[in-house]
């Protein structure tokens, strides 16, 4: 029987690093921990499930004498493992019951177990639309950071991605800030709101990242949302619990226009946080006219005193107090050297906003109060 197939060692490496974190964490199915190879005469194909997020990967095969479709499944693991320790082309032969790999002077095998314990893949994928690759993940690097890994309140755990007729909007939260990003670039007839967990996020923006496609495609897969590219199909399943109404702390009303040079309030901010030495100790910042003075104590470390600039404010002195890392989180995804800022009182949240790039950025940030201040 016709049993051999190769593949160049650098493309089946890139996929089976993706897929090596699926297969690592632990589910109710042992077979999980396996990934399923397909191979054809002209194709092999590669999935990989941890029954939340799942993905499948093809490759093109140039030098193949199988004769009909071969299903079996391998430890990820090690043909990770393997995999990453060869170079140039690898042949593989399929045995009854083992997968032998061969690379030069190399010659191994692996146990392979029959295709039918792996669990059922999704399929009929429906596609909504396409988005630049490039586009997307910088859509994702201004709201992912603030995604929380355990939070308390699952809904919090993931990234809220909303379309409708007339924009395309990115929101996530800790409880503590919020960031949003949204864009009129892309939109859909139907409305669309999607609550994606924080893994699944990172995940595919390490796919994309490295896939050479310009674009990806969106879609659904039964209540599973898909990233597609050439030669991938990213699935993860949704969040289903509801996501905070978010709407009214966005409002402005009332709210007082401000800019400050944006590295020079960094800095500032940063030498902040060197004082807290792990504690939660606010920062207290004094707005007036033309000048905005931050102070900080800590009385195990030390204190902070310094005045920068405001480049413009138009509204009255007030004294408002925030934990410094949080501002420093948010203040990193912004790129302008001048960054605009509104605030009312201090019990309302200082928000930040830029439009650059067809986007609209906004961040937000909750006030600490003076009796909790410790």
């Amino acid at each position: 029987m016709n049993n051999k197939f190769v593949v160049d060692q650098k493309p089946l490496m890139a996929v089976l690093s993706f897929m090596h974190p699926i297969c690592n964490k632990r589910t109710t199915l042992d077979a999980t921990s396996s990934i399923l190879f397909q191979v054809s005469l002209k194709e092999l194909i590669l999935k990989s499930t941890d029954l939340e997020i799942s993905l499948q990967s093809s490759y093109l095969l140039k030098d193949c004498d199988i004769d009909q479709t071969r299903s079996f499944l391998v430890s990820g693991k090690r043909i990770f493992d393997i995999v990453k320790e060869l170079d140039g082309q690898i042949e593989f032969y399929i045995e009854e019951s083992q997968l032998i790999v061969k690379s030069g002077k190399i010659n191994l095998s692996l146990n392979i177990k029959d295709a039918s314990e792996f669990p059922p893949f999704p399929e009929r994928i429906e596609n909504l639309m396409h988005i630049e690759t490039e586009f997307l993940l910088d859509m994702f690097s201004k709201v992912s950071f603030l995604i929380p890994q355990n939070n308390s309140n699952p809904a919090l755990n993931g990234l809220y991605w909303e379309i409708d007729k007339t924009m395309f909007k990115m929101t996530s939260t800790d409880g503590h800030c919020l960031v949003q990003v949204k864009s009129e670039k892309y939109n859909l007839e139907e409305n669309k709101n999607w609550l994606l967990p924080r893994r699944a996020i990172f995940e595919v923006k390490k796919i994309l990242e490295s896939s050479q496609d310009k674009v990806v495609f969106i879609g659904t897969c039964g209540n599973q949302l898909v990233f597609s590219g050439e030669s991938f199909n990213f699935f993860t399943k949704l969040l289903a619990e509801p996501f905070p109404q978010y709407s009214a702390i966005l409002e402005k009303d009332g709210f007082y226009g401000a800019k400050v040079d944006r590295e020079s309030f960094s800095k500032t901010l940063r030498r902040s946080a060197c004082l807290l030495s792990g504690q939660f100790i606010a920062t207290k910042f004094a707005f007036e006219d033309e000048s905005l003075h931050v102070s900080m104590q800590n009385k195990e470390v030390g204190k902070l005193e310094e005045e920068i600039p405001l480049l413009s404010f138009d509204g009255e002195k007030m004294d408002i107090r925030f934990y410094a890392p949080y501002l420093v989180n948010g203040l990193q995804v912004f790129g302008e050297d001048n960054i605009e800022f509104y605030l009312k009182n201090s019990s309302r949240p200082i928000v930040f906003e830029s439009n650059h790039n067809e986007k609209s950025l906004t961040y937000l940030v909750m006030p600490v109060s003076a009796t909790n201040n410790q």
